[in-house]
C-alpha cells in the first residue's frame, strides 16, 4: 500500500464536522496505520461483497495510547473507543418492518448511497469485560464486541483473531448476509477525549480445515 486511497475510503457521518486524521506509518519496519482522534469521529473503509461459508476469520493488530476516562459502551454519551473495526453486512429488506424499509429507501434517494444492515462493532473497550456481547446504545442492529479492554495493555501491540460467523451467530442468532465493508475507527465525539490508534495486518480468510 502506497497511499490510504488505496483500497480504502473516508467514512464519515452526518453532524460531525471534526474527523480523525489517519495516516500511513512505519513502526518496527512495518507499515502500519496511525489514528489520532480529538473530540471527533470518522473511519476508513474498505468496501466488500463476501458471503461468509461456514467460518471466516478477521485477524489485526492493534496497539492504543490509552482508554477514556469517561467511555462507556452502555450510554450514548460513553460511546467513544480509541480503536474499533467495523464490520457491516447486507441489509436484508425480508426481516425488516415498513418503516425501516422506508427510511433507508428516503437515504438512497436523497443521497445515493444504500445503509448496510446489521453489524458488529470490534471494540478496544473502555470498561467492558473482554469476551462481551451488547447492543450498542443507538441501535441494537449493531453490536459490540470487547476484544480488548482497559490501560492495561495500552502501548502494547496485541494480535487479535475472530471467527465473524460464529460472532454474528452469537450476536444476532443467525447465519450471516454478505458481508459489504470492513472499516477502521478511533472516535472520541461523545467524550471529548484523545488518543492515538495504530492499526496493522488486517486480513479476512476462511478458516483452515484442518
Amino acid at each position: 500500500m502506497t497511499s490510504l486511497s488505496d483500497g480504502w475510503e473516508p467514512l464519515e457521518f452526518p453532524n460531525i464536522e471534526q474527523h480523525s486524521r489517519y495516516e500511513l506509518v512505519q513502526d518496527d519496519g512495518l507499515q502500519v496505520v496511525k489514528a489520532q482522534t480529538s473530540g471527533g469521529a470518522s473511519g476508513l473503509i474498505t468496501r466488500l461483497n463476501i458471503k461468509p461459508d461456514e467460518s471466516l476469520i478477521l485477524r489485526w493488530r492493534w496497539k492504543v495510547s490509552n482508554v477514556f476516562e469517561k467511555g462507556d459502551a452502555t450510554k450514548k454519551s460513553g460511546d467513544d473507543y480509541p480503536a474499533r473495526i467495523y464490520v457491516a453486512f447486507e441489509f436484508q429488506p425480508d426481516k425488516a418492518g415498513f418503516f425501516e424499509r422506508a427510511k433507508r429507501k428516503t437515504v438512497e434517494v436523497l443521497f445515493g448511497e444504500e445503509l448496510p444492515g446489521n453489524a458488529l462493532n470490534y471494540i478496544w473497550a473502555n470498561t467492558l469485560p473482554e469476551g462481551e456481547f451488547i447492543d450498542n446504545p443507538y441501535t441494537d442492529k449493531t453490536v459490540m464486541v470487547a476484544v480488548s479492554s482497559g490501560n492495561e495493555k495500552a502501548g502494547e501491540w496485541l494480535s487479535i483473531e475472530r471467527d465473524i460467523v460464529a460472532d454474528y451467530r452469537k450476536a444476532f442468532g443467525e447465519a450471516p448476509p454478505p458481508i459489504r465493508g470492513i472499516a477502521i475507527m478511533s472516535d472520541s465525539d461523545n467524550t471529548g477525549e484523545q488518543a492515538t490508534a495504530w492499526y496493522g495486518d488486517i486480513s479476512l480468510t476462511p478458516a483452515s480445515s484442518d
